[in-house]
């Protein structure tokens, strides 16, 4: 199976790395990549060099062999649709299942993604869960989770896409906004934070100006 986690990493931190532990370990993957994304189209650009984000991402994953980076995105012009990157690889495994890694925040709102009925044809969703966070969804994308929801991982290796997968375990409260306004505020973070990545942020006085 091949993973992917999507996101602008900005800054990444433990929460993000949770979310793909318990990925690579209930999915009982060999890699997950992470897949940084250029200009997301959701979100406002990154307020810091795309270098920045590679570094501190490449700090961050250094320990762990089972993560990796694809770096599609950024070398790809314009915004950065997930629908894209999945059809390129799809194009590039046409029988592997394609697992996508998103949060419970973004699933509750995947119905606002660029063309989404396509983008669950292309892969296994899988999403994991935050602290506080629920799962509330409407209309058509209820139906969908009606229709693909399994707990079954033998399903997901069993077929290339159109399942929907819910993680389940140890879970972080850790979110890069709030990081980045403590960061901002001087306040603390550093407990969020891989301690690489906050001697780089330091190093670099990296999120004291506004974004």
């Amino acid at each position: 199976m091949i993973a992917i986690f999507g996101g602008t990493f900005d800054p990444i931190h433990l929460g993000h790395l949770n979310m793909a532990e318990q990925c690579v370990k209930q999915c009982q993957l060999n890699t997950l990549y992470f897949m940084p994304c250029a200009i997301p189209a959701h979100k406002a650009k990154p307020g810091i060099s795309d270098e920045h984000r590679i570094n501190m991402l490449k700090l961050a994953i250094a320990s762990n062999p089972q993560f990796a980076i694809d770096y599609r995105e950024l070398n790809r012009s314009g915004a950065s649709y997930s629908l894209l990157s999945l059809k390129e690889l799809r194009s590039e495994h046409p029988s592997a299942p394609i697992l996508f890694l998103i949060g419970m925040d973004s699933f509750n709102n995947l119905d606002k993604w660029y063309q989404w009925q396509e983008i669950v044809t292309l892969c296994h969703i899988v999403v994991y869960q935050r602290p506080g966070q629920i799962c509330h969804v409407e209309g058509e994308l209820a139906a969908y989770k009606a229709d693909a929801l399994t707990d079954k991982l033998a399903q997901l290796k069993q077929s290339p896409a159109g399942k929907l997968f819910f993680l389940n375990g140890l879970q972080v409260d850790a979110a890069s906004s709030q990081i980045r306004k403590q960061l901002y505020l001087n306040d603390q973070a550093a407990e969020l934070l891989p301690a690489s990545v906050s001697q780089y942020i330091a190093q670099h006085h990296l999120y004291q100006t506004d974004e």
